[in-house]
């Protein structure tokens, strides 16, 4: 029996699979976020910690006598988060999450003060990152970065409060700029940059190695072996490529969750930065990967279905019952709620519906919701293929993976297959899980290979040839949207 727990910005899940990988249970628990200004996402690490320890206790009662059977565990986290921690391990702030864009001036300084930035850690300065996070909280909480003794990303914090012991893996230190991404290793350069050092830093390992073992307090009030090992674990993108087997060159998969992602794994560090494409490691050795990412994405969906009160099930039923010309004319929707990644680097960019009329149906508003948000992992496609990578199918996995209209609308946008799997849904939960069976020593053939598929999604030429002609009015109404702000006071 294997755990995996993945730590994601809107709930945390934890998924157990057994001796042969088969689901034995799963649940999540809700997660908030605190945005108490313009630009902030915070949320409380303790707040993480008690929806872990819960989700251990439903998980236990949910499988009996096989839970003391569990021999290890993988974790999956939310990138990029800063957690503060002081001399005694005791959170200093408010995390500052991945979607938080407050330090866009302090991205524009570590550009300028570190010109190695781009070849060390293969990625622009962006709000999300957690390098500019220190500078900004350097310049405007002294007190608070003077008492930091470490930054632990999310899902660290969470092992550290499993075992007391503060260690990361290299696909989720690699988004933090002050990892050397393709020695796999802290850059003492970038640290020194921030007014930091490795004194500040978590231990590294793979992430599919053992990185620690249960602290014999949780273990207990767990109701685990005090023996059990905690696999290194990864950033939730290349967790779940593993849930999806994605471990050869060549292998791509969507996420559909609160941010959105086309990943791409490579067998060599390949940074694209002026592209504002990420490079980071994979959770294996020997592996790295591409990514472009939108800040927004299911999220987007969640939010149209709170502003108009409906649900996302009823709305995505209300959408499929438009005809073609309904859905031709339906207004055009930028998906920036949080600012934007790839390819535009815009933490100012907004989220707009364009095309409105009195005859506009809300459900053209949600299918205009649901492209819209294609159209960006179409930016994202275009920019991987400009930076030489070749993707010739993907797989969906996350929230939206759930649609079967979303699925099919993807494919045409995209012009390639778009494969769906059994479970695929569970994404980074699962990844974790695998990565637990990794670290105890079951072979990685058999751990990663590829999830039953449940659907292959075709693209429709003629469909495909019509989308583009509204990709290109997407792709221009950011561009006046730019020149407005430029020339307004917003």
């Amino acid at each position: 029996m294997y755990l995996g727990i993945d730590l994601g910005t809107s709930e945390v899940k934890a998924l157990v699979i057994d001796d042969n990988y088969h689901v034995v249970a799963t649940h999540s628990a809700p997660l908030s976020i605190q945005r108490p200004h313009p630009h902030w996402s915070e949320q409380s690490p303790q707040a993480w910690w008690e929806a872990t320890d819960y989700l251990m206790a439903t998980l236990k009662e949910k499988c009996g006598q096989h839970w003391s059977a569990i021999k290890s565990i993988g974790l999956s986290g939310q990138m990029h988060g800063a957690v503060l921690l002081d001399n005694q391990g005791e959170v200093i702030r408010p995390a500052i999450l991945w979607n938080d864009t407050r330090c866009a001036q302090e991205c524009a300084e570590l550009e300028e003060i570190a010109p190695e930035l781009h070849a060390i850690a293969g990625n622009l300065a962006m709000p999300g990152f957690t390098a500019p996070k220190l500078l900004w909280v350097r310049r405007h909480e002294s007190d608070n970065f003077n008492r930091t003794a470490t930054v632990l990303l999310p899902k660290d914090y969470l092992r550290f409060k499993m075992t007391g012991k503060k260690v990361s893996d290299m696909s989720d230190a690699a988004g933090t700029l002050w990892l050397d991404v393709a020695k796999r290793d802290w850059s003492d350069t970038l640290l020194e940059k921030c007014g930091l050092s490795r004194s500040n830093m978590p231990e590294l390992v793979e992430g599919c190695a053992v990185s620690a073992t249960l602290a014999p307090d949780v273990a207990q009030r767990w109701g685990l072996n005090a023996s059990v090992v905690v696999a290194g674990g990864g950033g939730d993108n290349a967790v779940s490529a593993i849930g999806v087997g994605a471990v050869s060159p060549g292998d791509a998969f969507i996420s559909l969750g609160t941010s959105g992602v086309l990943f791409v794994v490579t067998d060599a560090y390949r940074p694209a930065p002026e592209s504002a494409v990420h490079a980071f490691c994979h959770v294996l050795p020997n592996l790295w990967h591409q990514m472009s990412v939108m800040l927004s994405a299911a999220s987007c969906l969640q939010w149209f279905c709170r502003l108009t009160g409906t649900t996302e099930t009823a709305l995505l039923e209300e959408i499929e019952q438009l005809s073609d010309s309904e859905k031709a004319h339906a207004p055009l929707f930028l998906p920036y709620l949080s600012g934007e990644r790839t390819p535009h680097n815009d933490p100012n960019a907004r989220g707009l519906f364009w095309g409105l009329t009195h005859t506009s149906l809300r459900a053209q508003m949600g299918y205009a919701v649901l492209e819209g948000v294609s159209f960006g992992i179409a930016d994202g496609l275009r920019v991987l293929q400009e930076s030489g990578t070749d993707i010739t199918q993907c797989s969906l996995v996350g929230g939206g993976a759930r649609s079967p209209f979303w699925a099919q609308l993807l494919a045409d946008i995209l012009a390639m297959p778009v494969i769906t799997h059994k479970g695929g849904e569970t994404g980074g939960a699962l990844g974790a899980a695998r990565l637990a069976c990794l670290a105890a020593g079951r072979p990685m053939g058999e751990v990663c290979s590829k999830p039953e598929i449940y659907k292959t999604w075709q693209a429709n030429p003629e469909r495909h040839l019509a989308l583009m002609e509204r990709y290109k009015q997407f792709a221009a109404l950011y561009q006046n949207d730019i020149t407005y702000r430029t020339h307004s006071f917003l």
